[in-house]
């Protein structure tokens, strides 16, 4: 019986201990926030008091975000990048006016429920995380054109975007996926892709298809040939750097590509345009002599030689008149020609070689000269840019 009473006292006495256990657990966790909020870094305090609606608290060692965030109703833009977050409060969902989210470099796994009702988001970073999938809720941030999901855990492309109607911007590089669903073609929205540093060993045939695409970057996977790219009549940039291919692929005209041998493709088809441009300046040159010149020498011949004919065939012509003061000056007339008036007589006509053929010496084309501008390719894509997210914010 004493045994027995024993055991029962200290089977007591261990629940009690791991109740004080959970409870000193709790409070030491409870110490940890009050800490965190007690300890916050330096100027951190004055920018919740500024009443900026941006708020960049990057790279502070936060473990959870400081509760005095979720008071800054007009806030607009939050950066929390760098810390050691794993999710977000629900409260969040009460920033209703944030449109910048970046969450980049953090330790979440999961995309936090609350920033899918964070309805009028335009931009979310996550990249540099712990994501394997997104979550369905996703579809309700139905005004997002630009994500990034870069540096993270997918192994398929995640179907959760397709519900996305405004998504122009994807960013899902350094990843693990090796092939893209067939029907990718559904984003057609969809301007920029990155899919660098993937598992891809084949060139992803929809992407053929997807001729709205501007940007395409498919730099360090597996891929040994590409097929012509010509199709994609929108395509800017192409960058295919780090696959074990010999040559570049086939683009567009005006399409610039970066990769091995991209450099000396670029400096070919620059020159041979600069060469078309030379021989078109050349052929006009070449008209200008051929068409213009010729023509008003042979109209002055003509009228000489009919001044002949009338001269000898007419013998009632009256008396030349006097020359006028400007003729006895050395000017010549003005002649006009009524185009109606002006009938070549074949049989009578004799046109001197000499006098038709523009020699070099004394000659010069002053015309001007033909001028190909070509536009600078000036890329300013908001929701294409892969930096300045904190010139924004500032």
């Amino acid at each position: 019986m004493g045994n027995s009473s024993t055991k029962e006292e200290g089977a007591l006495e261990e629940q009690e201990g791991a109740k004080d256990g959970e409870e000193s657990e709790i409070t030491e966790k409870k110490k940890e926030e009050v800490v965190v909020e007690g300890e916050l870094p330096l100027g951190v305090e004055e920018m919740f008091e500024s009443g900026d609606p941006v708020l960049d608290l990057s790279y502070r060692k936060f473990k959870r975000l400081p509760s005095r965030v979720i008071e800054l109703l007009h806030l607009e833009k939050l950066y929390v990048c760098g810390n050691s977050l794993r999710t977000l409060p629900d409260s969040i969902s009460q920033l209703k006016g944030l449109r910048v989210l970046a969450l980049d470099f953090n330790k979440m796994e999961d995309v936090p429920p609350a920033v899918c009702e964070l309805t009028k988001l335009t931009r979310l970073y996550l990249g540099s995380n712990r994501l394997m999938c997104l979550p369905p809720e996703l579809k309700n941030l139905r005004s997002l054109r630009c994500l990034w999901v870069e540096s993270n855990y997918f192994h398929t492309f995640p179907r959760e975007l397709y519900d996305l109607p405004n998504l122009k911007s994807l960013q899902i590089g350094n990843n693990r996926m090796k092939t893209l669903p067939s029907d990718l073609i559904r984003m057609e929205a969809l301007r920029g892709l990155w899919l660098y540093g993937n598992r891809f060993e084949t060139f992803p045939r929809v992407l053929l298809r997807m001729e709205h695409l501007e940007i395409l970057d498919i730099d360090r996977n597996k891929i040994t040939e590409f097929p012509s790219l010509k199709r994609l009549h929108n395509l800017h940039l192409f960058s295919y750097d780090h696959n074990p291919v010999d040559s570049p692929p086939r683009v567009g005209g005006e399409v610039i590509v970066v990769g091995e041998g991209a450099a000396e493709f670029l400096e070919a088809r620059e020159a041979k345009k600069e060469r078309l441009r030379k021989a078109a300046e050349e052929e006009a040159e070449e008209l200008a002599l051929a068409e213009e010149e010729p023509v008003i020498h042979g109209i002055l011949k003509n009228s000489s030689s009919n001044s002949k004919q009338i001269t000898s065939g007419d013998e009632d012509a009256t008396e030349e008149e006097p020359m006028t003061i400007e003729e006895e000056e050395g000017e010549n007339p003005v002649t006009e020609y009524d185009a109606g008036d002006l009938e070549y007589n074949e049989e009578g006509v004799e046109y001197e070689t000499e006098e038709l053929i523009c020699e070099g010496e004394g000659f010069e084309y002053e015309g001007d000269e033909l001028e190909y501008e070509r536009a600078q390719l000036d890329y300013e894509y908001e929701e294409l840019e892969d930096t300045g997210r904190q010139d924004e914010g500032a």
